[in-house]
């Protein structure tokens, strides 16, 4: 487990294929170790062996999809592979590794825990946090991307693991996303959710445009996404081709769909299941007790006490906290703590002015 790790912070701007192409460069080295490290770990995850050749035809079905749906964005791909001398194949199994393990039916302890409040609630502050659960001991792969969107006067600071492209993050508009997992419906050749956050951070000013955009998505898997920006908070939960939302002052989310819609369609397992709705219990029952006055740090609290922080069991197949993250829309910052947040410091990223 990495308790205080390095993170690379690169800044990116140009057409889609400089910015694949320098966020390729600058990580090189890890990039192709991470390639070579069982297939990107997932062979030290998944029950069956996968390979690069054997998963050929699924990686040319998703980048088929993601080419029609945003085309920006697979030409950054390219650009990836050109500057970290990988093939193209391998550049976007980068960006595909969660679709290809597919659900999980083993035994977890978390899967990540987002909650975000604006208004009176956070004292005219807004705010977006949410823990990062993954698993494959991916807190040693961490990097934040600054990323200036081509043809807009805007850019977004993204989490991002082993050069994906997106993963959670927040713009200068104001507008941050985060995300949870949810599993349900059929799972399938599509837009890759953490690749939808980025194309959302790219052309969403405000939670309204964001839904707006997101409805006309063919969206790979189930996915929660929240919204936030300086004046709104939503949960948005996604099954198939169907959405549902909530809005509120306050909201937060853990792994089970809460719409009562959806619930019937659930196919988390019931240990996951339990430790979701564990979670989903204190998040609101911290939030609740911190004043609308409190701070990154103050959040940072709630993340890192348990069952919200997931303990590492040594088990890489096991869903641990490999991040924490608290964003602030309205002063363009993400604060993250790499690695288990109650043993890391706090790095403070903000978007660079003009």
């Amino acid at each position: 487990m990495t308790t205080d790790a390095d993170v690379a912070f690169l800044r990116l701007s140009g057409s889609p294929f400089a910015i694949g192409r320098g966020h390729g460069e600058a990580l090189a080295a890890p990039l192709r170790s991470f390639l070579d490290d069982s297939v990107c770990r997932l062979n030290k995850v998944m029950q069956d062996p996968v390979s690069v050749a054997g998963l050929r035809p699924l990686i040319s079905a998703y980048r088929a999809e993601t080419a029609a749906a945003v085309p920006r964005l697979a030409e950054e791909v390219e650009g990836l592979a050109a500057g970290a001398g990988i093939s193209e194949e391998e550049a976007w199994l980068l960006q595909l590794r969660r679709e290809i393990m597919g659900y999980r039916k083993v035994p977890t302890a978390g899967d990540c825990t987002t909650f975000a409040r604006v208004g009176t609630a956070a004292h005219g502050q807004p705010v977006l946090a949410q823990t990062v659960d993954l698993n494959g001991d991916l807190d040693d792969r961490i990097s934040v991307l600054e990323v200036a969107a081509p043809g807009v006067d805007r850019r977004s600071l993204i989490l991002s693991f082993a050069g994906l492209l997106g993963y959670l993050g927040v713009n200068s508009d104001g507008l941050a996303v985060g995300l949870n997992l949810v599993l349900g419906g059929e799972w399938r050749p599509g837009l890759p959710p953490y690749l939808a956050i980025r194309h959302l951070l790219d052309t969403s000013s405000d939670v309204t445009e964001a839904l707006e955009t997101l409805r006309g998505l063919k969206l790979a898997s189930s996915r929660t996404l929240v919204l936030c920006d300086r004046e709104r908070v939503a949960w948005v939960e996604c099954l198939g081709d169907d959405l549902r939302v909530m809005r509120a002052t306050e909201v937060a989310h853990t792994n089970h769909f809460l719409d009562p819609d959806f619930a019937a369609h659930d196919e988390l397992n019931v240990f996951a299941r339990n430790s979701s709705v564990r979670r989903l219990e204190a998040a609101r029952a911290g939030l609740a007790a911190l004043p609308a006055t409190a701070d990154a740090e103050d959040y940072f609290g709630l993340l890192s006490r348990p069952p919200i922080c997931v303990p590492d069991t040594g088990d890489i197949r096991r869903e641990r906290t490999v991040a924490a993250v608290v964003m602030l829309p309205q002063r363009g910052e993400l604060h993250l703590r790499p690695g288990d947040p109650s043993l890391s410091t706090t790095r403070v990223f903000r978007l660079q002015a003009g």
